[in-house]
């Protein structure tokens, strides 16, 4: 037994209090602006009809557009006011950048001293590592997102705005941009009786804006900074932004000629070679984790159905207003697979060696993930006469907070829709965040145990 002197007991119970109370705050954070959320939907303003819409359904929304999710099981222009319209597009930008980001930015204006632990709830919540420079790139982060949303913005217009009339096009405009960066996947286009942008599948105006607004959003704050910091060299980068810059071009050029390949027969079939081309790479960047789609998801073959439900489950990367277990997560977990086959000890990528607490945090968080949508699953197909493809393709995209659906949520009972919820709320927070948060109060003894083996796999 390893006996620590008073004062470093007591120095190490204060770091791990500080630690999980960052990371409880952040949890119930969340949970605040989704209630606060659910009750300025439930006001009948907030609806067309100008009756109170269920509850329910109030915290459903509430819940999908704080975790940037995009799943919802009333339309969004049918159902919903323009003041309910606000109130999404405001929890959506909210959940994006973080609320922490901004009370920060209210902080700012208001002149108001950030302490210390404000400072580390920042860090924390900003997916950054390091605390110097934090409210620095705050700021930046904020300037950035209304500068890319605005551009995003900008272009969308030139399709909105002829159709629309110039004020109805320019919200328009604004709402699918914030919709976009944020990874959100909400739309209003129920106004033409469509369902998210399968009118817009042929419209490259319209794909490649949104497809470069999710990429830009779902590569991290971190990353932005680190590039511009770099001049665009990418053997000056920090070895975080190499590693997401990599996996996240492998993902959308892999993943896009895979759904090329296996779709062409199949959703793609009617399409010219141009719109297939278009449609797999829109589908490829959409699954991580925005929501949007330009096609009937149900009419997926089973080899795209696989992928799309694989690229949804990886997700974005840390730091960014995407879902998922992660980019970084997965390609540390599969080099590491590469270094046990190896038969090597040590996980090594661009010539640096991976810390093996994060190597270690990686399979923790994936198997998080499994197991909450597992569970999720056997629950719904237990209360729903739902097909099994249907209702794993809906919880991973809702723990992926992706958005995609094959169009059964609005079927749902109200323990479902409660499941559904309880997926996006811990994919947006992080699987790794709600056991910490949970673990606050336990108290852990430093013990060295003896060693023995057991036999695996």
């Amino acid at each position: 037994l390893h006996v620590r002197s008073r004062r470093q007991r007591q120095m190490c119970i204060r770091d791990r209090k500080s630690i999980f109370s960052y990371t409880r705050m952040i949890a119930f954070g969340f949970l605040a602006v989704i209630l606060m959320g659910t009750l300025l939907l439930s006001l009948p303003i907030a609806a067309r009809s100008g009756d109170r819409t269920p509850l329910i359904d109030c915290f459903f929304t509430a819940t999908s557009a704080t975790c940037v999710t995009g799943l919802t099981v009333l339309d969004t222009y049918m159902h919903w006011s323009s003041f309910g319209h606000v109130i999404i597009l405001g929890l959506i930008q909210i959940g994006g950048l973080g609320f922490m980001t901004i009370i920060t930015m209210f902080s700012i204006f208001t002149r108001k001293h950030i302490s210390l632990y404000e400072r580390r709830l920042l860090m924390q919540s900003a997916g950054t590592i390091r605390l110097s420079g934090i409210i620095t790139m705050i700021k930046r982060v904020v300037i950035g997102t209304f500068c890319v949303e605005g551009i995003g913005a900008v272009f969308l217009s030139l399709r909105f705005c002829p159709k629309l009339g110039f004020a109805k096009g320019l919200w328009y405009a604004v709402f699918h941009s914030v919709s976009a960066f944020c990874n959100a996947g909400f739309d209003l286009m129920g106004r033409f009786n469509e369902v998210s942008l399968t009118g817009y599948y042929n419209d490259p105006l319209v794909c490649i804006t949104l497809m470069v607004l999710i990429v830009i959003g779902g590569l991290g704050f971190l990353v932005w900074s680190d590039v511009i910091k770099c001049r665009f060299v990418f053997k000056k980068m920090e070895l975080h932004s190499k590693l997401v810059l990599t996996v996240t071009a492998l993902l959308v050029f892999g993943g896009a000629a895979v759904l090329f390949m296996t779709e062409k027969n199949g959703a793609f079939k009617g399409m010219t070679t141009g719109e297939q081309v278009l449609s797999a790479f829109f589908q490829s960047i959409t699954l991580r984790t925005a929501g949007f789609f330009t096609f009937d998801q149900s009419k997926l073959s089973n080899s795209g159905y696989i992928l799309s439900t694989l690229l949804m489950f990886i997700g974005g990367s840390p730091g960014s207003t995407a879902g998922g277990v992660k980019t970084t997560t997965m390609a540390v977990a599969f080099l590491n697979l590469i270094s046990v086959a190896r038969n090597n000890d040590d996980v090594v990528i661009f010539k640096r060696k991976i810390n093996n607490k994060v190597v270690i945090q990686s399979v923790a968080i994936i198997g998080i993930h499994i197991l909450m949508a597992s569970i999720a699953i056997f629950i719904i197909c237990y209360l729903e006469p739902i097909g099994l493809r249907e209702v794993i393709y809906e919880s991973v995209s809702a723990i992926s907070t992706v958005g995609i659906s094959m169009g059964i949520t609005s079927d749902f009972n109200v323990a479902s829709k409660l499941f559904i919820a309880g997926l996006m709320y811990s994919g947006r927070i992080g699987g790794m965040t709600i056991v910490l948060a949970i673990a606050e109060n336990s108290h852990k003894v430093k013990l060295e145990r003896p060693e023995e083996k057991i036999l695996i796999g």
